[in-house]
């Protein structure tokens, strides 16, 4: 009967990842970063299946691999409650419903339709403040669960302004992951060494 009884709950909880990011993915417009704080929401305050830092972590992780936002964090939360079929779970339930939605546009709509219909035009006009407010709202988060103050705050202004700018490798995201990994690890390095040599005889 226990056996029973745990296999039923890890069909329950799988379910319940797929249909947390199948509903994600239905609602959410805008990529990846829209969908930042709507996942956060789900997954650290009202299912609490990992913690904020946690959360914040596997962030940093999907940014910094190649590929979609969106799935990447799917895909890093899913393995992270539920190891790798957790991970397929989440990224089907992320994919799924933008790829049906996609597949019915394409069959019932065309650009020309969507373009000359009012009602259709009007919609999308009022969604795009909405996924500005959905982009800027996991920024703010993740700026506070960071701590960022203000001695620190500069870095990530001028990185996304070297980047807005648009100046060649120098704007590239790919240089500013790879610089802000290694001035993280000078930050750790630097003082675990000096408190090496202060106890050495």
């Amino acid at each position: 009967m226990s056996q029973i009884k745990d296999n039923t709950d890890i069909q329950s909880s799988y379910w319940s990842l797929f249909s947390t990011f199948f509903k994600i993915g239905a609602f959410t417009f805008g990529g990846g970063w829209a969908m930042i704080s709507i996942i956060e929401r789900e997954i650290v305050d009202k299912h609490h299946w990992i913690e904020r830092d946690d959360f914040l972590d596997l962030l940093a992780i999907a940014q910094s691999l190649p590929g979609i936002l969106a799935v990447n964090i799917a895909t890093a939360v899913g393995d992270k409650i539920k190891g790798g079929k957790g991970s397929i779970t989440a990224a089907l339930g992320t994919i799924l419903p933008s790829f049906i939605i996609i597949l019915a546009i394409a069959i019932f709509l065309t650009p020309d339709t969507i373009k000359n219909n009012r009602v259709i035009s009007s919609i999308f006009m009022g969604i795009r403040p909405a996924v500005v407010a959905l982009i800027i709202a996991p920024v703010v988060t993740s700026a506070q669960a960071a701590k960022l103050k203000w001695k620190t705050v500069w870095i990530p202004l001028v990185v996304a302004l070297m980047i807005s700018l648009d100046m060649g490798t120098v704007s590239s995201p790919i240089l500013y992951i790879v610089l802000g990994a290694l001035g993280g690890f000078l930050f750790w390095w630097l003082p675990q060494r000096k408190k090496t040599k202060k106890t050495k005889p």
